[in-house]
């Protein structure tokens, strides 16, 4: 279909686009439990979720998009149209006025929630596991969903402490990889180490202050068995009763002169040496 074809948005006090702006505060987006994807990545990604589990409804409720967009993203709305989803054209001020970006990129999904019940993650038997604890920032929270998403995780958990995983800010730090693989959230951080450990996972608190560093873990050969990594603050780490739950406190070995590493980077640097080390003859999942 053109993007011609599209039913057009024109009006700032549309129904759909008031409705669609209050998602901006987090106790409608809870309310309705419903959230905004921005950008032709995440959209994508939303459109090839599908349906929620144990339901007949899509991910995605309806989409807008400038006509410009329709053109230049047309296998979206190609993918869109064949799942049955609204797609709607809109004026680049309604997209403006829905989109949270100072710079929108003419395309914005209206979707609803998407996270994992905690039972299920730990009924799947995850290997590796990315827990972010007191993580306040949303920027940050996202890029580590990501790094956990490319680094192959089972699933990441949102404890109770931590920003809302459907903050717009996070939402769009994912890239997209918020729909790739299963998030928990609203977890205490107790109950998300005592459950993880009890299945079986060995769990792994993040921190500068470790006595042991990653360089011995992978030397002995520890990080091959299932594992969890736990994330703590940006600015202050994790909390020493944070700390003490975790079967091992474990420090990124700075080589350099650099004070520290910031949380996405850290993040990586772990969940990337576990990948490697379960895909290593020996490791969890060499033989999978």
């Amino acid at each position: 279909m053109q993007s011609t074809d599209l039913p057009l948005l024109t009006s700032l006090r549309s129904p759909r686009v008031v409705a669609a702006r209050r998602l901006a505060r987090r106790n409608q987006r809870t309310k309705e439990r419903r959230f905004l994807a921005e950008g032709p990545q995440a959209v994508r990604e939303a459109v090839a979720y599908g349906q929620l589990p144990g339901t007949s409804e899509h991910a995605v409720v309806e989409i807008y998009l400038t006509q410009e967009a329709a053109g230049r993203h047309a296998d979206i709305v190609d993918a869109a149209r064949a799942e049955g989803l609204p797609v709607l054209t809109a004026t680049d001020e309604v997209i403006a006025e829905i989109c949270d970006t100072v710079t929108p990129q003419g395309i914005v999904a209206l979707c609803r929630f998407i996270d994992t019940p905690f039972e299920d993650v730990l009924r799947a038997r995850p290997r590796l596991v990315a827990v972010l604890a007191h993580v306040r920032d949303p920027g940050n929270a996202g890029t580590v969903l990501r790094t956990a998403d490319a680094a192959g995780a089972d699933a990441v958990v949102l404890t109770d402490a931590s920003v809302d995983l459907y903050n717009p800010k996070a939402v769009r730090a994912s890239v997209g990889s918020l729909f790739h693989l299963p998030v928990a959230v609203g977890v205490p951080v107790e109950e998300a180490v005592g459950r993880l450990r009890e299945a079986g996972v060995r769990v792994l608190a993040a921190d500068g202050a470790g006595e042991r560093d990653l360089d011995q873990e992978l030397d002995e050969g520890t990080l091959g068995a299932p594992g969890a990594w736990v994330f703590g603050n940006e600015a202050w780490g994790l909390p020493e009763e944070t700390r003490a739950l975790a079967d091992e406190v474990v420090r990124v070995p700075i080589h350099g002169h650099a004070e520290s590493l910031n949380l996405a980077t850290a993040a990586a640097v772990c969940l990337y040496a576990s990948a490697r080390a379960q895909r290593s003859p020996g490791g969890c999942r060499a033989q999978g």
